[in-house]
């Protein structure tokens, strides 16, 4: 078992449970047969999560209930929208719960299709756990300092990748 701490450039595995308040499970890396590997420090969790597994070390287990602002935020009305159907492609099969990439006014978003008939759509461009209060169950399983590549990448990277194979996202 790994000594390390969960600290900035460490690189850390985890198998996690992702659940919403209502006790559904959203996600599940072990049923996936595939754990989460982060390089901690470099922004690839959301900071209230990624705070509250500093200092923690292969074996410990936690659970992080995060609420929305510290996650995707709070639902918006407002990116609500209803359009007229006239404004998507002729061909173009709409239904509810397609997702698809809209160009908004700070630039491309992901949208959801809420309801669409032959006159109206009617789209959401909130993320999908907005203003939903989700928790974390979580098992570190490893803890290792990063390698050079993964430094200059800002995640982690193949065993066995060279720095010299990555372009240094700080230049």
């Amino acid at each position: 078992m790994s000594q390390l701490a969960i600290e900035p450039s460490h690189v850390a595995t985890l198998h996690y449970v992702l659940a919403d308040e209502r006790g559904r499970t959203l996600d599940d890396s072990r049923a996936r047969q595939r754990p989460l590997e982060y390089l901690h420090g470099h922004g690839n969790l959301f900071p209230a999560l990624e705070s509250a597994l500093a200092a923690r070390r292969a074996g410990e287990r936690l659970r992080v209930t995060l609420a929305p602002g510290d996650t995707y935020g709070q639902r918006d009305e407002a990116l609500v929208s209803v359009s007229a159907r006239s404004a998507f492609p002729q061909d173009q099969r709409l239904q509810a719960g397609q997702r698809f990439q809209a160009q908004g006014p700070d630039g491309p978003r992901t949208v959801t299709v809420v309801a669409a008939d032959d006159t109206r759509v009617t789209v959401d461009a909130n993320h999908p756990l907005a203003g939903e209060t989700l928790t974390y169950d979580i098992e570190v399983l490893e803890v290792r300092e990063a390698t050079r590549a993964e430094l200059a990448k800002g995640h982690p990277l193949p065993p066995g990748t060279s720095h010299t194979e990555v372009e240094d996202r700080k230049r």
